[in-house]
């Protein structure tokens, strides 16, 4: 009988203690979960909200329904907004990955002043994007440009750059790269200091050449650290905007329009706020779905 009762009270302190240890950490929680609700959910849901409008700012409201929807998906222009945007996010995580990878395998080695050679490396990185964009465009002038002197001291005929619309993607991705290769050498460089010395060792006595051990171990071993700098550069390429319409505004004509500088003109030039939310939820669906299948794709190297 004295132990039932001495269970029952203790049973009964424990249930007081975390009813009293729930109502503090309510103090906690709550202030996070307005938060939440305040900067990201509230928005997201007026978002869906205004799409099902034709709304224009100043004008009344109509509501639409799906109709905003069904106009952006038979919208000529906003269909090459999309590839447009997949074709400079396509060139801006290659060519970087490709050159950020070289470049940590080169960093990795041990030379002289290597310290210093890393940190001149990574300066572009700490520009932010409008000042390079601005710097860029000065280079790029058609007659004042230096790239062009660059090109006439070599040989070369000169460049119309950005102000071409065969040329104005590639132009673009030029200055991407030199932005954010650095990015990708800093995270790459990161897996390359993880790596074990134990393989190495074991493929040296094995009589393994130096492209061997890089197939065979070091790939193999870094894939995980390529595929996080794959994910943040596709995420980062996808909403590029600032430095695309500071050094063209989207054009020559719609040359460089991408699905930021579309939704940027619906919204801000034109003042079609549905349109333009509608252009925001599709977005941002696009961007769910390559999130997912890059996530998809980590776990499965992490799985091999």
């Amino acid at each position: 009988m004295a132990s039932d009762i001495a269970l029952s009270q203790a049973a009964a302190a424990e249930t007081k203690r975390r009813r009293n240890y729930a109502r503090h950490y309510a103090w906690f929680v709550v202030p996070a979960a307005v938060v939440v609700i305040a900067v990201i959910i509230f928005p997201w849901v007026f978002t869906l909200y205004v799409s099902a409008f034709n709304w224009h700012l100043g004008g009344e409201r109509e509501w639409v329904g799906f109709g905003n929807y069904v106009k952006l998906f038979t919208d000529s222009r906003f269909g090459w907004a999309v590839a447009r945007t997949l074709f400079y996010t396509g060139l801006a995580v290659v060519l970087p990955m490709i050159f950020g990878l070289a470049a940590a395998l080169a960093f990795h080695r041990k030379f002289p002043l290597r310290g210093l050679a890393r940190t001149v490396f990574i300066l572009p990185m700490m520009a932010t994007p409008v000042a390079v964009a601005l710097v860029w465009t000065m280079m790029f002038h058609p007659q004042l440009g230096v790239l062009n002197w660059l090109l006439s001291q070599v040989g070369l005929p000169p460049s119309l750059w950005v102000y071409s619309a065969e040329t104005v993607i590639p132009t673009l991705v030029l200055v991407e790269v030199w932005h954010w290769t650095p990015l990708v050498m800093l995270l790459i460089l990161g897996g390359l200091a993880s790596l074990p010395t134990d393989p190495y060792e074991a493929a040296k006595i094995d009589g393994a050449n130096a492209w061997q051990a890089f197939r065979h171990i070091t790939m193999p071993l870094l894939a995980p650290f390529v595929v996080v700098a794959l994910i943040i550069r596709t995420i980062d390429a996808l909403k590029a905007f600032d430095t695309i319409y500071v050094i063209t505004q989207g054009g020559p004509g719609q040359a460089s329009e991408t699905i930021n500088i579309f939704l940027y003109l619906q919204a801000f030039a034109f003042y079609n706020v549905g349109y333009a939310s509608a252009v925001v939820v599709v977005f941002f669906a696009i961007i769910m779905l390559l999130a997912a299948l890059l996530l998809w794709t980590r776990q499965r190297v992490k799985a091999t």
